[in-house]
């Protein structure tokens, strides 16, 4: 068991840093956690809702693969959703105590935070980069989406200890939550920070209300800090003053969907298969045009590797059938955190886990209109959340509780 817990950890330090350690570390946890379940007899408990909705997630993947409307990378790209689908379902039934947990949301932390170094580093320092990012995240605007989550899942860790702090460890918080937050608005992604203040409002909602403290007080200092951001005229607010004065404000961002959506017209089912959104070329557009006798304005099309929504993405790549699965786990996933805030006595690690999660949550939403959330690294971490918060709930409440 120390050696799964070792690579579970590890695998969550190295997740926006390194790329192969990241794949060979998830191997040998599912090795690890398979092996030890085996030698134990005891996999988690019953199944519940949880583990259909999650078998059905993946079997849409599979689905859309094997009747992909174009044939690229389909199989390979159906790995993804295995890998993050797996680690929801393992951490919901691995059964973790608190001091495990508490460490992999340390060791989450950390390296992030390592990763936001480097990101300085390779910006200001060696000039290697262009704009701001994580390692193995990429691109800024999936950064943004990673290190939204994670501070969402810090904020919520400093909620849960702030009273029985003492003023080092506050200040300690208070600069790691600051360290990230100054980081997600260099990336200049305007969802990814409007998504981290709607994130704040609710955790800090939260907290308040079940303390029975003044809410208003509560709206008035993050009022405050808000006006301050905008007085300070960041370049994320310059960018979207200037997007705004070009009538641009989606950045070309319906021309990419419309595109798309040409696709899922085709193959509304299953769609283009999960990766293919990059296939979906103006030839094939022109050619399915001509095919329904219909003309084809050119300059309303912009090709893309991805969908740049959420929603978009998974109705083109996986059809009717993924979204399908994808709207289920999101309302489930939402429905739980609704029916769950903790209450006042509840631990320090229950609040933190409902808050990473709420916080992986509402990036996925508020972010999902407008770029592809959920995939790759920022689904891995949503659902190391979710997992953890998932585990303590079955622990620690009826399994009624966790029926959407």
């Amino acid at each position: 068991m120390r050696l799964e817990l070792l690579a579970l950890l590890a695998f969550a330090f190295v997740l926006p840093l390194f790329e192969a350690p990241k794949n060979l570390l998830w191997i040998a946890y599912v090795a690890l956690w398979i092996t030890n379940r085996y030698r134990a007899r005891s996999f988690g408990g019953p199944w519940d809702t949880w583990d259909t909705l999650v078998v059905a997630w993946i079997a849409s993947g599979c689905l859309s693969a094997a009747f992909a409307g174009i044939h690229h990378h389909e199989w390979i790209s159906t790995l993804d959703i295995l890998r993050y689908a797996s680690i929801l379902w393992l951490l919901k039934r691995s059964e973790y105590d608190d001091a495990a947990l508490r460490r992999l949301v340390a060791s989450t932390a950390l390296g992030t935070l390592i990763g936001l170094a480097w990101g300085y580093y390779g910006l200001r320092i060696t000039g290697e980069r262009s704009t701001l990012g994580l390692n193995s995240v990429g691109h800024v605007n999936h950064s943004a989406i990673y290190l939204a989550i994670v501070f969402g899942m810090v904020l919520a860790a400093a909620c849960s200890r702030w009273t029985p702090s003492n003023a080092l460890a506050r200040a300690a918080s208070l600069a790691l939550i600051l360290t990230f937050a100054l980081g997600l608005v260099a990336t200049d992604s305007r969802a990814a920070v409007g998504a981290a203040f709607v994130v704040t409002l609710f955790i800090i909602g939260a907290h308040s209300l079940r303390s029975k403290r003044s809410l208003l007080s509560v709206l008035i200092g993050i009022a405050v800090i808000g006006a301050a951001l905008l007085a300070a005229n960041p370049s994320v607010v310059r960018k979207n003053t200037h997007l705004l004065k070009e009538n641009k404000f989606l950045a070309y961002r319906d021309a990419v969907w419309r595109t798309g959506m040409k696709a899922w017209r085709e193959f509304p089912v299953f769609g283009v298969g999960i990766g293919n959104y990059s296939k979906v070329s103006v030839d094939r557009v022109e050619a399915w045009g001509r095919s329904r006798g219909e003309p084809v304005d050119l300059s309303l099309l912009q090709p893309q590797a991805h969908g740049h929504s959420l929603f978009v993405n998974t109705l083109v790549e996986r059809g009717l059938a993924g979204m399908a699965a994808l709207l289920a786990v999101l309302a489930a996933w939402g429905w739980l955190l609704v029916r769950n805030v903790p209450i006042s006595t509840d631990s320090p690690i229950r609040w933190t886990y409902w808050g990473g999660a709420c916080s992986a949550w509402l990036v996925a939403v508020v972010v999902g209109t407008v770029n592809t959330t959920l995939h790759h690294e920022h689904a891995l971490v949503s659902m190391l959340m979710l997992g953890g918060w998932l585990s303590l709930l079955r622990q620690g409440r009826s399994p009624d509780t966790l029926r959407p």
